[in-house]
């Protein structure tokens, strides 16, 4: 389907510069509720969840999309990240600018609502769709009115003007475009009891999205509201179940209060001439031959009817008879252009030929006509599969990329361990193994079996080191105090009472910032806001009215940890001649042999299985601790 969009960067006067986007609105901090996915551009919207357990649900079904503050929500189209809450609600933020300070936006609606104009387009189509109806969609702005107000929706021969708030007012008689009125938009008593009704559009929010009602308001009757799949496209526009009771109850003739032996006469056949003049023209203007055909049949057959009245019948019969004609014309015509598309395969002149033929040429078509639209439909269906084999490959190749880079970081962590060696810090090198295991994963067969087996290898060392650190924990627990049968002195008795109250009183675990000195704050980059070295970190959760933190954020102090933590550590090596102590995790079959090349875990290609006596060097120099 074809969708002319009112609005980009050229329609809102181009993008604006990095100054102006930051002092459009100084000090607007509203919270930021709905994006767009995939790019500044992008017609697919997005609502955050409210919630802290629901957003972590939709981070993990969008891990691999981006948000973007989009153009056509009038947002400045950078990128946004999600922030999560558990004392307010949640909401998308803009990354810091490239000078360290807070992005400011000039996007002037943010709510749960702010997308609705890309909410109502996506249903629209996707219920137009259904029905085999062509549109072109337009998000207007008339009288300089922002993007999002209105929304037209372009059909054949009419079409819809959708009022999402008071900024446009409602053109009643233009030819061609029914106004659809949103909750906002007042409407007054004498147009709904001159047009009998009037259409409303709301939108409810369900989880994450936001689903389409139509509604029906006539006067002195309150509005019925119906699901978008209940109403229809009709040759008098957009219509409901209570639109056709409605025209249904003012088309019937009301009930007579007279005695049941008084005959009704028949109406005289001026007033049926006039009345199938009428109808003449309106099945003319909505160009529908059917009932061009039946009409123009019921005037010829109309008796009783004498002097400049007959003239005009027989006028209005002659015309129609040239209309159907020139209707009979381009329906050849329609046909013709349609037959030559399907020969060239050019799917994007067939789709609305198509959409035309079905809309003006469904009625008494013959053969030839049938086989020309089979063979437009089996054309159209062949390239939708083949839109679907490219997406399939697209997503084939996409998750072979992501393959391959799991298992580079595969790799890379494997060499990260075996430089860092036994000596390394218990939990990096745990948390390292983790990520070592999440990346395999991800990998697939992008990695051997060698590289299985040292994964295998380093997952039984992480576990093992947990449970060295879990004994030696246990090991630093007080023994329970003996009995003595001899009473100590007064001067030893309150020294070993001064000792077991040192030992008893629980230690104060210091807090992140007091575990790393002022002067190492700001060493490193921050992850979260992006703060460059040597500078303080971003007021992004808005505390204290300032800019800058006073302290660095967690996340901050957390990496410089991390990074002083895995710097090896020094120590002297024995003498190869003494003797070494046994290691409980350790064994000379962990390291490759140098000499036949053995894997970790495998033996020697000796005749007992012993290992050569390299092997064992190797393992004594490299683990000069155990």
């Amino acid at each position: 389907m074809n969708t002319v969009i009112g609005c980009g960067a050229d329609r809102l006067g181009g993008r604006l510069s990095w100054d102006e986007r930051r002092g459009f609105v100084r000090g607007d901090r509203r919270q930021i509720q709905t994006a767009v996915l995939g790019g500044a551009d992008s017609e697919e919207p997005l609502m955050l969840p409210l919630e802290a357990i629901e957003l972590d649900v939709f981070r993990r079904q969008h891990e691999h999309d981006t948000y973007w503050c989009g153009l056509l929500l009038g947002g400045c189209g950078l990128q946004l990240t999600t922030k999560l809450y558990t004392d307010r609600v949640c909401h998308f933020a803009h990354h810091p600018g490239p000078d360290g300070h807070p992005h400011l936006c000039g996007r002037r609606s943010r709510g749960v609502a702010s997308a609705d104009h890309l909410y109502v387009q996506s249903a629209a189509r996707s219920w137009l769709r259904e029905r085999g109806q062509e549109a072109v969609f337009d998000f207007a702005r008339p009288d300089g009115a922002a993007i999002g107000s209105v929304l037209d929706i372009r059909l054949k021969t009419r079409g819809l003007r959708v009022h999402l708030d008071q900024a446009v007012t409602p053109a009643w008689d233009e030819d061609g475009m029914e106004p659809v009125l949103g909750m906002s938009v007042p409407v007054d008593r004498d147009t709904l009891i001159r047009r009998w009704y009037v259409h409303r559009v709301r939108l409810d929010s369900e989880g994450t999205a936001r689903r389409v009602r139509i509604g029906t308001e006539a006067f002195a009757r309150p509005i019925e509201w119906f699901a978008l799949d209940e109403c229809e496209m009709t040759e008098r526009g957009l219509s409901t179940p209570a639109v056709e009771q409605i025209v249904r109850s003012r088309s019937t003739r009301p009930i007579s209060t007279w005695g049941t032996g008084r005959t009704v006469k028949a109406p005289p056949a001026q007033a049926r001439a006039q009345t199938l003049l009428r109808r003449l023209d309106d099945a003319r203007q909505v160009g529908s031959v059917i009932v061009v055909t039946r009409v123009r049949h019921e005037i010829a057959a109309l008796t009783g009817v004498e002097g400049e009245l007959k003239e005009q019948l027989s006028a209005a019969v002659a015309d129609a008879d040239c209309w159907l004609e020139a209707q009979e014309r381009a329906r050849q015509e329609l046909f013709h252009d349609l037959e030559q598309a399907v020969a060239e395969q050019e799917a994007d002149v067939v789709r609305p030929l198509l959409v035309r033929a079905n809309a003006i040429a469904s009625h008494n078509r013959t053969e030839a006509e049938m086989a020309i639209a089979g063979a437009a439909a089996a054309c159209l269906a062949a390239q939708e599969r083949q839109r679907q084999a490219e997406v399939a490959a697209l997503r084939a190749a996409q998750a072979e990329a992501r393959a391959r880079g799991e298992a580079e970081r595969v790799k890379e962590l494997l060499d990260t361990l075996e430089s860092r060696g036994l000596r390394q810090p218990r939990g990096a090198m745990r948390k390292m193994v983790k990520d070592l295991v999440y990346a395999a994963a991800g990998a697939g067969d992008g990695i051997d079996a060698q590289q299985r087996q040292q994964i295998e290898l380093w997952k039984r060392r992480a576990d093992g080191a947990g449970a060295l650190a879990q004994i030696a924990r246990q090991k630093k627990t007080p023994p329970p105090a003996r009995e003595v049968q001899k009473r100590p002195s007064p001067v030893r008795e309150a020294e070993m009472t001064s000792y077991l109250a040192r030992e008893v009183q629980p230690k104060r675990t210091s807090l992140l910032h007091q575990q790393v000195g002022r002067r190492s704050w700001f060493k490193e980059p921050c992850p979260r806001c992006q703060a460059p070295k040597g500078r303080a970190c971003f007021n992004d959760d808005d505390s204290g009215g300032r800019d800058r933190r006073p302290l660095p954020h967690e996340e901050r102090l957390k990496l410089i940890i991390s990074t002083r933590n895995a710097r090896p550590i020094q120590t002297t090596r024995r003498p190869l001649s003494e003797p070494q102590p046994a290691s409980p995790l350790w064994r000379v079959m962990d390291v490759t042999c140098p000499e036949c090349g053995a894997v970790p875990g495998s033996s020697c290609t000796t005749p007992d299985g012993r290992p050569h006596e390299r092997r064992a060097t190797h393992f004594r120099r490299r683990f000069p601790s155990l």
